[in-house]
């Protein structure tokens, strides 16, 4: 695609690594300002009014995984995943598909 040399490589890395400084610095001096603060949560509920389709759609799609994370949670934190493993095959094969195991 792009032949670069090792030198042109190292001066775009040190660059972006320069502008990732440069913008920490100085969300660091505006995150405390009430008017940042304003901005922001403007910002947040404009996004979330304009997509609560979304929101919602994704809270349908996972609700088996959920359902199935929760259940192994509980299971989990009683010592018991191989009563969990026969009472809930299903979950667990939802789990498993998702690589939520590493067997």
């Amino acid at each position: 695609m792009f032949d670069l040399t090792e030198e042109q490589i190292e001066n775009i890395l040190t660059r972006y690594k320069q502008q990732k400084e440069k913008d920490k610095a100085k969300y660091e001096q505006i995150k405390d300002s009430e008017e940042f603060k304003i901005k922001n949560r403007e910002k947040a509920k404009s996004w979330y009014e304009n997509n609560k389709d979304k929101r919602a759609q994704k809270y349908i799609d996972n609700k088996d995984l959920m359902s199935a994370k929760n259940t192994y949670y509980y299971y989990k934190k009683t010592n018991q995943i191989e009563k969990f493993k026969e009472k809930h095959s299903q979950k667990y094969d939802i789990l498993s598909m998702y690589g939520y195991f590493s067997d």
